[in-house]
């Protein structure tokens, strides 16, 4: 089933994706998430979209193109989810096909994400999409 992929661009498009970014981030604050997400576009953030049939955004990626000693060229996804009452309907799977696909045009050497280790389903579409479990994430924080 294909979907129309779309991107935030604008503070109103970027808005309409606070209630899937708040599924996945509930820790991020309102009132800070489009200012920040504006702030990463500046860096080469991307976000996309899907909406349903009723013009509701139901699912999320955000990633970044960069360079990394380990992996080369990489396309990395920094955010990624659907809405929980509308998992199952393809939406999360165009999403990833749609960035390999990217990722490939744009001559990558990868793709790559950090997934939290509780996401069951998450894990098994990247499975489903020959992603690799390639290493633990570790992570300091400097403000808390």
């Amino acid at each position: 089933m294909g979907y129309e992929i779309l991107e935030a661009k604008t503070e109103q498009e970027i808005l309409s994706c606070w209630p899937v970014i708040y599924a996945l981030r509930p820790h991020v604050i309102e009132e800070t998430y489009v200012p920040r997400v504006q702030e990463q576009l500046k860096e080469g953030y991307r976000l996309l979209y899907i909406k349903d049939e009723s013009e509701r955004v139901v699912s999320i990626l955000g990633f970044r193109i960069q360079n990394f000693l380990w992996s080369g060229k990489t396309l990395y996804i920094d955010d990624f989810c659907t809405l929980p009452t509308t998992k199952g309907k393809g939406y999360g799977g165009a999403l990833m096909d749609y960035v390999i696909q990217h990722a490939k045009d744009q001559q990558c050497d990868a793709v790559s994400l950090d997934s939290g280790y509780t996401r069951n389903d998450a894990h098994r579409l990247y499975l489903n999409k020959r992603f690799q479990l390639a290493s633990h994430h570790f992570h300091y924080s400097i403000s808390k």
